[in-house]
């Protein structure tokens, strides 16, 4: 997201749209098929996974498939 002076600060981003994709299909995920359900690119959408990851919101269950951490 861009920073402006005038950007909408509660404005969805790459990272709310992945983790939103993720919890609705309730299944693990790669990042091609959250790719296929967002239209979004994919460098952003590993960007978002790397975030994510680094934030504790999402863990992987099994090798290259991610999902929202149970709280």
């Amino acid at each position: 997201m861009i920073n402006t002076p005038n950007a909408n600060p509660y404005a969805m981003t790459v990272k709310d749209d992945v983790l939103n994709v993720m919890k609705k299909k309730g299944k693990p995920m790669n990042a091609g098929e959250v790719e296929k359900e967002l239209g979004a690119d994919r460098k952003e959408i590993d960007k978002a996974f790397k975030e994510l990851k680094a934030e504790g919101l999402i863990a992987s269950p099994v090798r290259c498939k991610w999902e929202p951490v149970k709280k």
